[in-house]
């Protein structure tokens, strides 16, 4: 039995890498994660072992205090937790992909934002994204107010809520759209536990209600015009989705071993072989999408041409991920679909990865119109 994680893990005695550090932890969260479905928990324990363990600032710069892990190594933790526990892995990715965001600024715009990223270090400080809900309509309501605003609304979808400190998100003054992190503990922010769904149930991803909350002027770090794409949002895709996507990775392979030991004796018969063939054809498709979207993320540049690529290789990801995870059904057989199947809460699991922005018809749109010649926006350019 592995000794208990006391400390961060670049600091630690064992000095484990993050790799190996990520098997340690998930064992354990693979056990738990059976639990956690059943009976609509949020990973808890699984938070405050990452929180001991320091993944929640692998990703911040060692200078400022942190792990140092690069993008990609960022992204393989994601896709190895996913393996052990989807929903532990999809709230961890929205705390991870402003971070990494953050990062970015810091090593290439040297933008103020190392005040941040110090903290989530030294103080195992956990963000909160409600960007895909909102993003770039934006919603809520953004009150003029003496030194601030007052935000109001509703923020669905706001992953590993119970254990987060700063949520970031937005609100609407006008036609503008105000960014803001604001502090959970703030006057006026509650959780509405809404989070009774198909798949990813160990994330936690609850409404967070804002009533009347104050933002001081000084915490609005973006201002855009509402449903038009900003510079910040070409970013955002560039960061977050290739990170989101290796969750959706790691199930996807822990999926396909499950189906093809529950395939058993039936391996000798043509029919499996051929579903499993089906199986491994998506699979590889969805593997590859992905490889290009870290690929991309971790050596583009944030624009127009980034944002279609990105968005058009999670397209082909999720397509594939979904024909991957039906046909993984049809390799299991009758098994799969009993509760008590591992492999019926993987391809639940798996289901979730069709929520994200863009879905089908506007990420269609956006590559339509660069392909012809327009902007994101689709005016001529």
């Amino acid at each position: 039995m592995n000794a208990p994680i006391t400390d961060k893990y670049w600091r630690n005695s064992a000095r484990l890498p993050l790799s190996e550090l990520v098997q340690t932890l998930g064992i354990g969260f693979a056990h738990r994660a059976a639990d956690y479905d059943s009976r609509d928990r949020f990973a808890a324990e699984n938070f405050a072992e990452m929180k001991v363990a320091g993944l929640l600032a692998a990703g911040v710069p060692a200078e400022l205090g942190g792990g140092g892990a690069s993008y990609v190594e960022v992204a393989d933790m994601l896709r190895s937790l996913g393996r052990h526990c989807g929903g532990t892995a999809l709230a961890l990715a929205m705390h991870t992909h402003p971070l990494m965001a953050a990062v970015w600024r810091w090593q290439t715009e040297k933008a103020p934002v190392d005040g941040l990223l110090k903290r989530v270090a030294a103080e195992d400080l956990m963000l909160l994204s409600t960007g895909g809900n909102d993003w770039l309509n934006g919603s809520g309501t953004a009150e003029k107010a003496e030194g601030g605003y007052l935000f109001s609304g509703r923020k669905r979808f706001v992953s590993g809520c119970e254990a987060g400190d700063l949520l970031m998100t937005m609100a609407l003054d006008g036609d503008t759209v105000l960014h803001a992190g604001i502090p959970m503990k703030s006057e006026g922010v509650r959780i509405e536990p809404t989070w009774q769904t198909l798949g990813m149930r160990a994330s936690g991803s609850h409404d967070v209600i804002l009533d009347r909350v104050l933002v001081p002027d000084a915490a609005i770090a973006v201002r855009r015009p509402a449903g038009q794409w900003h510079p910040f949002f070409h970013l955002v895709t560039m960061i977050a989705f290739p990170l989101i996507y290796s969750v959706y990775r790691g199930v996807a392979e822990s999926l396909r071993e499950e189906a093809l030991a529950l395939a058993g004796r039936r391996r000798t018969e043509g029919d499996t072989q051929l579903l499993a063939g089906r199986m491994e054809t998506a699979f590889a498709a969805a593997a590859a999408a992905h490889g290009q979207m870290v690929a991309c993320a971790a050596a583009g540049k944030p624009g127009e041409a980034t944002s279609a690529q990105i968005m058009t290789l999670k397209r082909v990801m999720t397509d594939n991920l979904l024909t991957m995870a039906g046909a993984a059904l049809d390799v299991a057989g009758g098994s799969a679909f009993y509760r008590t199947s591992r492999a019926e809460r993987l391809f639940r699991d798996l289901q979730a990865a069709r929520y994200h922005p863009f879905t089908a018809l506007p990420q269609e749109r956006l590559a339509g119109r660069l392909a012809l010649g327009l902007d994101a926006d689709g005016k001529a350019a």
